[in-house]
C-alpha cells in the first residue's frame, strides 16, 4: 500500500468520511552548493521520490485536526480561533502548527478554516534529506489548496521557513523548502537564494542520484552550524558587503593574508563554492557528468579542509565511491556536516558496482552499516 492509499484509508476509518484531496511535498538532496544558502549564494538541488503525504478535507468549522500515521496515530488538535502555541510533548505537532500560524499571518486570519488531515511520509528523518522542509510546504499546500489561498510555490516555502526558524526554533536557509515546493520532475534547480530565482536544469538521462547514509550520528550539528554562520557573516563584515555573495575571489585573494586564518578558509570555501555552483549546472545541461564531477570532488575537499565540517566515516565513503566510479560522475558530502550522507551522480549501470563496494568495506572500515538510496528527480508539492 503506497502513502497515498495508507492515508486516505486511515483517514475514512478514523474521521468516518472520505478525505477530498491527497497533498505531496517531496525531501531533496544537494547535489551541490553546501553552506552557501545563507550567504546568499547559490544552490542545486533536486526533490527526490520519498515524500511526505496528507489525505485531508476542509471542515465548516474553525478547528483542525491532525493524526500522525508515523507516530503511532497520534492526534493533535487546536482551534483557529485561539493563539497558536507549540505542544508540550509532540515535537512533530509543532512544524504543523507553526506552519497554520504564520500562514495565519500571511493571510487574512479568516482565509481559510478548519482541516482533517492524516499525515505520513517516507523520508528519511535524521539524514538530511529535509524530512521536516517536506512536512512544512506539505501542510501549507494543503491549506492552499483547500482554501485557494493566493500563495505561489516560494511563498509556500518562505512560510515554512518562517514556521522552521521562529515557531520551532531551528535555524535554516531557504533552499529546503523552495525545492520541496518547486521541485521539477528529470531536473535539478539552480537556486539563487538573494532573489529566490529558480532554474530548471535538465539531468542527464541514464543517471542516478544515489544517497548514502552514513550512519554517523550527528552531534556538532547544531553548534557548530551556528559557529560556520557567525565565522561568514564575520568575513562579510570584513568586505563591507551585506552577504559574501558580494564578494569575489579575486578581492579575497588580495587581502586573504589580513583575515583571521579560519574565518579566510570559511569565506574561501563559500566564494569557491558559489563558481562551482554555476559551472555544475552548466556541466549538468551539457549531460557533461565528467566535468560534474571534477566540481563534486573539488567540493568535497572544500568542506573538509576549508569548511571542516566532514568526518572521518564521511570521508571514507566518498574515497570508497570516488575508487569505483573513477571519472564516471562523482560523489560528495551533502547537508550540513558532521555526518548525515554522501550523494553521488553515477550512470545507472554503475548503481549495483558501488552498493557493492560501499557493503564490502564501509563498514569493515568504520564499524557502522550504511543506508544505501536510488533516488529519482522528482517534481515538488501538488495533488497526489
Amino acid at each position: 500500500m503506497n502513502l497515498k492509499e495508507k492515508t486516505r484509508a486511515l483517514f475514512a476509518e478514523i474521521f468516518g468520511y472520505p478525505a477530498t484531496h491527497t497533498i505531496q511535498a517531496p525531501g531533496r538532496v544537494n547535489l551541490i552548493g553546501e553552506h552557501t544558502d545563507y550567504n546568499d549564494g547559490f544552490v542545486l538541488p533536486c526533490a527526490i521520490d520519498y515524500q511526505t503525504v496528507i489525505s485531508c478535507a476542509p471542515r465548516d468549522d474553525r478547528t483542525v485536526r491532525v493524526i500522525a500515521a508515523d507516530y503511532d496515530n497520534q492526534v493533535d488538535e487546536f482551534s483557529l480561533d485561539a493563539p497558536i502555541v507549540t505542544h508540550d510533548s509532540q515535537q512533530w505537532s509543532n512544524y504543523v502548527r507553526g506552519v497554520v500560524k504564520h500562514l495565519q499571518q500571511r493571510n487574512n486570519a479568516n482565509a481559510f478554516g478548519g482541516v482533517d488531515m492524516v499525515i505520513s511520509g517516507n523520508v528519511p528523518q535524521g539524514a538530511g534529506l529535509s524530512s521536516s522542509a517536506s512536512l512544512e510546504v506539505a501542510v501549507g499546500t494543503v491549506f492552499q489548496q483547500l482554501y485557494h489561498l493566493p500563495l505561489d510555490g516560494a511563498q509556500i516555502a518562505l512560510n515554512g521557513q518562517e514556521a522552521e526558524n521562529q515557531f520551532v526554533g531551528c535555524n535554516c536557509g531557504i533552499m529546503d523548502q523552495l525545492i520541496s515546493a518547486l521541485g521539477k520532475k528529470d531536473h535539478a534547480l539552480l537556486i539563487d537564494c538573494r532573489t529566490l530565482g529558480a532554474k530548471a536544469v535538465s539531468m542527464p538521462k541514464g543517471v542516478a542520484v544515489v544517497i548514502i547514509n552514513s550512519n554517523f550520528k550527528r552531534t556538532l550539528v547544531g553548534s557548530e552550524y551556528n559557529t560556520r554562520r557567525e565565522q561568514c557573516e564575520t568575513g562579510a563584515r570584513f568586505f563591507q558587503q551585506p552577504a559574501l555573495r558580494d564578494v569575489s575571489l579575486e578581492a579575497f585573494n588580495a587581502v586573504a593574508s589580513e583575515l583571521d586564518p579560519v574565518v579566510a578558509k570559511r569565506v574561501r570555501h563559500v566564494l569557491s563554492e558559489n563558481a562551482r555552483t554555476v559551472e555544475a549546472a552548466s556541466a549538468l545541461e551539457k549531460g557533461d557528468l565528467q566535468r560534474m564531477g571534477q566540481l563534486m570532488a573539488e567540493s568535497h575537499a572544500s568542506m573538509r579542509d576549508d569548511f571542516e565540517i566532514t568526518v572521518p566515516q564521511i570521508d571514507t565513503l566518498v574515497d570508497i565511491v570516488k575508487a569505483t566510479i573513477g571519472d564516471q560522475g562523482g560523489v560528495r558530502m551533502t547537508g550540513g556536516g558532521f555526518g548525515g550522507c554522501v550523494v553521488a551522480l553515477i550512470p545507472e549501470d554503475l548503481v549495483p558496482a558501488v552498493q557493492q563496494a560501499v557493503a564490502q568495506q564501509y563498514e569493515a572500515k568504520t564499524g557502522i552499516k550504511e543506508t544505501f538510496y536510488v533516488c529519482k528527480p522528482s517534481q515538488g508539492a501538488g495533488q497526489c
